[in-house]
C-alpha cells in the first residue's frame, strides 16, 4: 500500500474499503434475479482482483465486465446454485419433521451443504470463473481439500457476512463486497502458496 499524499484525508486502505463496499451494492443489485448470484460474484472477485495491478475499483468497472461476460453458462450456473439452495432446504425440512434418522441425517445434510459452499464460492474465487465454470470447479474442489485453512476462511466469511446481514438487515446489500474480497484473498493466497520458490 502507498503512503498517504500530503493533504489527503484517508490513506489507501479507507479508500480500497469504500472501493469494497460500493462493489458490495452493486453486486447486491447484480445478485436480485438469484440465477445472476453465481457471475454476480465471480465479476466482483474479478474487479478487486484487479485492484492488486492498478486497474480501478469502481461500480461501472463491475457492470461493464459483469455485461461482458454474462453468458448461458453463468444461468447455468446460477440455477444450479438455486436447485442445491432448494434442495438442502426440503433436506433440512425433512430432518425437522421427525422422521427416523433425523438428527444423522442434518448431520450428513450440514457437512454436505458446508462442503458444497466453500466449494462454489471458492470456485467463484477464481479467475477461470469468468471463462469456464468446469475448470473454476474443479479447481476450486482440489482447493478445497488442499487448502482447508483457506476454506475455513470462506466458512468465516459466510459467517460474518450472514450475521452481519442478521444484525442490521440493510448490511446485507454491502456483504457481497467484502466476502467477494474475501473469496478473492483465499485464492491468492492459495496461489502464492503453491508457486515454486
Amino acid at each position: 500500500m502507498a503512503a498517504r499524499d500530503t493533504g489527503e484525508v484517508f490513506g489507501p486502505r479507507m479508500t480500497l474499503f469504500a472501493d469494497v463496499l460500493s462493489i458490495g451494492l452493486a453486486t447486491a443489485a447484480a445478485c436480485l434475479p438469484l440465477v445472476t448470484v453465481p457471475a454476480a460474484l465471480s465479476t466482483a472477485c474479478a474487479v478487486l482482483r484487479g485492484a492488486g495491478v492498478g486497474q480501478p475499483v469502481t461500480a461501472g468497472r463491475y457492470f461493464a465486465l459483469l455485461w461482458r461476460r454474462l453468458r448461458a453458462g453463468d444461468l447455468v450456473a446460477g440455477a444450479v446454485a438455486l436447485a442445491g439452495l432448494l434442495v438442502f432446504a426440503a433436506d433440512v425440512a425433512l430432518a425437522g419433521a421427525g422422521l427416523p434418522g433425523a438428527p444423522g441425517f442434518a448431520v450428513a445434510a450440514a457437512v454436505i451443504g458446508a462442503g458444497a459452499v466453500v466449494v462454489g464460492l471458492r470456485a467463484c474465487g477464481r479467475p477461470e470463473s469468468l471463462t469456464d465454470w468446469r475448470a473454476a470447479v474443479r479447481g476450486a474442489g482440489r482447493d478445497a481439500v488442499a487448502d482447508v485453512g483457506g476454506s475455513g476462511l470462506v466458512l468465516l466469511a459466510v459467517a460474518t457476512a450472514a450475521l452481519c446481514a442478521w444484525m442490521l438487515l440493510p448490511l446485507a446489500f454491502l456483504a457481497p463486497g467484502p466476502l467477494a474480497l474475501a473469496l478473492t484473498s483465499v485464492d491468492v493466497r492459495r496461489s502464492a502458496a503453491v508457486l515454486p520458490r
